[in-house]
């Protein structure tokens, strides 16, 4: 995989991640767990059904899991630790569409006073937490959040690549400017509003996991903020107007309609009977 990064790099296309090929190594790892605990100690005493089997207990990464495990045991097989790749011809289809978790909105409530009337919250938490919840914003959008964008005037903050200005409701208002005072507190020159120790005296970004850290102390991370608020808008509105107004393609928008209706828009002689 490295030796394919260079080639990629050299070939002017788009290398692999660090990320990507942590991901796949640990795939071949807990393979690797897997098969010794059905007593299987060489590579080229896995079957098919060893594979199925590893990846039924983790239905969540099935797909690219099976990625990874291709990947290996073609190598594998051109390395001669292998007579033929027992993952060829696995499947890993998925439903379409969201199925992940979201939040209560009892949980989305607690968390919204957790941010707003608790005392002793860090800063940063209750800006990336109510910006996550409220506005759907990303830990991309987070990070590159400056405080050029943030426009006080009309209380609005540019996120990413969204078409227009997004605006803000007086309780992240108020967490902007507690992040402000924060911010001028430091007395960095960082043009972030989310400045860290290590990018105190750099003008960097924070790092990518930063914006989970931070809301690890309410159990919870910007991605589900996001899921959450990005499926109640589709479900509730239109998933034209939330790909325009989010900036992402339509097919985000509409992977979140999956085993949601909204019974209000029904006719009433489809609605469900209670």
């Amino acid at each position: 995989m490295l030796g394919a990064r260079e080639r990629a790099r050299r070939a002017g296309t788009r290398p692999r991640a660090d990320n990507t090929i942590e991901r796949r190594l640990s795939a071949i790892r807990d393979l690797a767990i897997f098969l010794t605990g059905l007593g299987r100690n060489d590579w080229a005493a896995t079957s098919a059904g060893d594979i199925e089997a590893f990846q039924a207990a983790r239905p969540a990464s099935r797909r690219s899991c099976l990625t990874a495990l291709r990947h290996f045991f073609t190598w594998a097989r051109a390395s001669k630790l292998v007579l033929t790749s027992p993952a060829r011809g696995l499947s890993a289809r998925q439903p379409r569409g969201y199925h992940g978790p979201t939040l209560a909105l009892e949980l989305q409530r607690d968390l919204f006073r957790r941010w707003t009337t608790i005392g002793g919250v860090h800063p940063h938490e209750a800006l990336t937490g109510l910006l996550a919840l409220i506005h759907g914003a990303s830990c991309a959008e987070l990070r590159a959040l400056t405080i050029s964008d943030i426009n006080p005037g009309v209380r609005t903050a540019r996120l990413g690549r969204r078409p227009q200005p997004t605006p803000l409701d007086p309780a992240t208002w108020a967490a902007v400017e507690h992040c402000l005072s924060y911010h001028h507190d430091l007395r960095t020159a960082n043009p972030h509003l989310l400045v860290t120790r290590k990018t105190k005296a750099t003008r960097a970004a924070a790092s990518q996991d930063y914006p989970s850290r931070v809301l690890r102390p309410a159990g919870v991370t910007p991605r589900l903020l996001r899921c959450t608020r990005l499926a109640d808008l589709t479900i509730t509105t239109d998933p034209k107007l939330v790909s325009v107004a989010f900036g992402i393609h339509p097919q985000a928008a509409t992977h979140y309609l999956a085993d949601h209706v909204d019974e209000g828009r029904l006719p009433e002689t489809f609605r469900p009977s209670h």
